[in-house]
């Protein structure tokens, strides 16, 4: 069988969107899209995450990847390109274990939407055409860069980019008459270890693997970020999604069950001189509620605190709220029983320890995006907004939508 090593390069130090890599994407840590990718292709033999930060690692080993080092700190700055980093991981890999993949694969996180068959086909490329270096992804371009102007510096005038033999005048051309032109994307590149170690990334001989340009999801800004989790979430990919024990949504919701402090607030509290507490929530979190109970979905809160602020805004919200549980899942049981309501169709959004016990009891299991990692970890899904801060509105919106779906597939 050919040895072929998935390489994730995933540093720890973005500044255009903090923490990148394991940022909350669509319900997974961003890296795991990648780790998954790899680990569900059928040709790759290993899957590893170089990187430099032990967060980033951990967590890329409970999705299934290993970690068999940290990159050095000068590997891991924004101005290093990928060939150090890659030389570094196949000369530490020889060293330390002796191990000499016959093709590497690289697979960016920034690019976690991938067709299910990319990384094979990539692969299988190398394989039929011995002569060739690398094999790399590639959309058909949005741009057409025959209709592309360099402007003069000393005379403000311009002039074409590129000509066409044979078309005068090819940026006034039709497109079908252009050569057609292709923008290379980050959801694949298949290296021989030999070209990199020789000082290149994709070497003279490069085979183009063609992908459906509705598959270019790449997140260097929030803006991006926001427009990919859009993309994912509504446009029914047949992409490779992470590996884990996660459930799907139920089809349908019959009751929302939300823990307090730090889901419905930001987890701070103001204290004035006599004791009293203050706390910050979201209009939009009590709008979703409202709306969501509007679709046939109620909502109750379960609180381990006992204060009157908790009493008061759930009061506000018009939902039940049960306060003073240190034992959150015999609460919900009994919940479940007097309402007669099966667990599979219900929900549950928490963002600490004392919520994890709750996760097993109903059929989707859902986190806040600044939950504790633990429970991040174990939720059956992620929600890209903080506690306090529009997490739970942005929960009713998608249970809405859900049932909406389940309606209109019943009708």
């Amino acid at each position: 069988m050919v040895e072929v090593l998935a390489v994730i390069p995933a540093r720890g130090g973005s500044k255009g969107i903090p923490h990148k890599n394991i940022r909350t994407f669509a319900g997974f840590p961003l890296v795991s899209f990648s780790i998954s990718a790899g680990l569900k292709a059928k040709m790759v033999t290993r899957v590893i995450v170089s990187t430099d930060d032990q967060e980033i690692a951990e967590i890329s080993r409970f999705y299934g990847a290993e970690t068999p080092f940290l990159r050095p700190d000068v590997l891991a700055q924004d101005s290093t390109t990928d060939l150090p980093v890659f030389q570094h991981a196949l000369n530490w890999l020889a060293e330390h274990e002796r191990y000499h993949p016959e093709i590497v694969v690289q697979l960016r996180p920034t690019s976690p939407v991938r067709p299910r068959d990319c990384i094979d086909k990539s692969v299988q490329s190398l394989l039929d055409h011995p002569e060739a270096d690398s094999a790399r992804g590639v959309v058909t371009a949005g741009q057409n860069p025959y209709k592309m102007w360099q402007i003069e510096a000393e005379t403000g005038s311009m002039h074409p980019l590129l000509t066409v033999a044979g078309i005068e005048e090819a940026f006034n051309a039709p497109r079908q008459l252009l050569p057609p032109v292709y923008w290379q994307t980050g959801h694949i590149d298949a290296i021989r270890p030999s070209t990199i170690l020789a000082g290149s990334m994709s070497g003279r001989v490069i085979l183009p693997i063609v992908i459906d340009p509705i598959f270019t999801v790449d997140l260097d800004t929030l803006a991006d970020w926001e427009h990919g989790e859009w993309q994912v979430m509504e446009g029914g990919f047949d992409m490779v999604w992470p590996a884990s024990h996660r459930r799907a949504m139920p089809k349908k919701v019959d009751l929302l069950v939300l823990d307090f402090d730090g889901v419905l607030t930001d987890n701070r509290v103001w204290v004035d001189q006599d004791g009293h507490e203050l706390v910050a929530a979201n209009r939009s979190d009590s709008f979703g509620v409202n709306l969501l109970r509007q679709a046939g979905v109620e909502t109750i809160v379960i609180s381990k605190e006992t204060n009157p602020v908790v009493a008061a805004r759930c009061r506000k919200m018009n939902v039940t709220c049960i306060q003073g549980v240190d034992d959150k899942a015999t609460a919900l049981k009994k919940i479940l029983l007097e309402r007669k309501i099966d667990p599979k169709c219900v929900v549950y959004c928490g963002n600490d320890i004392n919520d994890l016990p709750c996760f097993s009891l109903v059929g989707w299991s859902v986190a806040v995006a600044d939950s504790i990692p633990e429970v991040a970890r174990q939720a059956d899904f992620v929600v890209s907004r903080h506690g306090g801060r529009g997490a739970v509105r942005e929960l009713c919106d998608l249970l809405i939508r859900s049932n909406n779906a389940s309606s209109k597939s019943s009708q």
